[in-house]
């Protein structure tokens, strides 16, 4: 009896889901790099709806925090994205999750990790009930959050106060801004489809293009060129670097720029920007104070839930203040395409459409066969056809 193939259908047969782990302390870091049919293993309190979409994307099958998913200090919005996905989540598993071996084969069962038969970890199994419960607790723990974000405000502004009201610190670049449109885009909530809502936009009114990490990767699979580039160049693909005008560096504040090198080796342009302030404020202030006349934001949270959800709290007041900063200049990617595509109804096309079609009929019933047929035929012809082409 061949006794390696019956072990083999045993362990097929164990119930649960298996997949290979993908071990990593930072949520953000490994959402990077897992791949469909992995095991994400890592240690995040509140798991923020940012990274759960990330996951999602990469086709994990199941997620193993050693932290809480949902801590109870403000309604998350991670945990329910998994759940709806039908990703396994594994909360609370402890510091015995993060022992568990790069690449080791996992099968998950009730709460239980498994390596082969033996359980090396036990968490809770969370579901949909579950994560509703936890979400109606944690919404009592949204004043809390308001209180301690009031004190982060105070204490970030005697620290970057010079940055935030009189612009001091910010670098001078080489594309013009003042007086243009800005489109800034960073990888958040729906970006991709307001990316995609704003292509005619982009083409119409030809705005500065700002992407923010990977956010200029997107910029760049959807045809366009970014002109700047906002953030650590590793988050950034090499072709996405070498395509834009000038990057922007976050730096501490002593100077030092982590990243910078990479642009260096690659021989483009670039200047650093010292802050504490996260990627995404960054470049707000920049197109702000560098004059440009909108600033169109993509992928930016827009609710209270969702601001809160961020998961790094020191960076919130950073991210209010900056809004304050910008005032009217700033409109949500979202409302942006609304309002675009409202300029122009599909009914009022119809009957330019129909108008034109009638021009063109009434001209070929007053000349003669020949020049009716050179119309049709002709460069007139292909210039109406490329008229109406240019309306949809």
């Amino acid at each position: 009896m061949n006794i390696s193939g019956l072990l083999s259908r045993s362990g097929h047969e164990l119930p649960g889901v298996t997949g290979l782990a993908r071990v990593d302390r930072r949520a953000d870091a490994l959402a990077r790099r897992v791949g469909c049919g992995d095991i994400a293993v890592f240690d995040q309190v509140d798991l923020d709806r940012r990274t759960a979409d990330a996951l999602v994307a990469a086709g994990v099958t199941a997620v193993i925090n050693a932290a809480p998913s949902i801590s109870g200090r403000f309604p998350n919005l991670g945990p329910e994205i998994l759940i709806a996905a039908g990703i396994v989540l594994i909360d609370g598993v402890g510091p015995d999750a993060l022992r568990i071996k790069e690449g080791s084969r996992l099968r998950l069962h009730e709460g239980g990790i498994y390596i082969g038969d033996t359980e090396v970890a036990h968490g809770v199994r969370q579901d949909a009930n579950s994560i509703a419960d936890l979400m109606i607790e944690a919404k009592s723990g949204l004043s809390a959050q308001l209180e301690a974000f009031s004190a982060n405000t105070i204490e970030f502004l005697r620290h970057e106060r010079a940055l935030i009201i009189d612009r001091v610190g910010v670098p001078d670049v080489n594309v013009a801004l003042r007086g243009r449109q800005v489109l800034v885009v960073a990888a958040g909530y729906n970006y991709l489809d307001e990316l995609a809502a704003l292509k005619h936009f982009i083409k119409e009114y030809q705005p500065v293009l700002i992407g923010v990490e990977t956010g200029a990767d997107a910029l760049r699979a959807a045809g366009h060129r970014p002109h700047l580039i906002v953030g650590d160049p590793y988050q950034v693909e090499t072709e996405t670097l070498k395509s834009t005008d000038e990057v922007v560096v976050p730096a501490q504040p002593d100077g030092f720029a982590p990243g910078l090198e990479r642009i260096q080796d690659l021989g483009i342009g670039a200047v650093t920007f010292p802050a504490v302030s996260n990627p995404e404020d960054l470049a707000l202030l920049l197109a702000e104070a560098h004059g440009a006349e909108l600033v169109i934001a993509v992928g930016f949270q827009a609710t209270l839930q969702e601001f809160l959800d961020r998961g790094r709290s020191s960076s919130n007041p950073s991210t209010f203040l900056t809004r304050l900063r910008l005032g009217s200049k700033l409109i949500d990617g979202h409302a942006a395409a609304v309002m675009y595509r409202s300029r122009v109804s599909v009914s009022a096309v119809v009957l330019m459409v129909l108008a034109a079609l009638v021009a063109v009929i009434a001209a070929l019933l007053v000349s003669n066969v020949g020049g009716a047929f050179g119309v049709l035929t002709g460069d007139a012809g292909n210039d109406v056809v490329t008229w109406i082409k240019g309306l949809t």
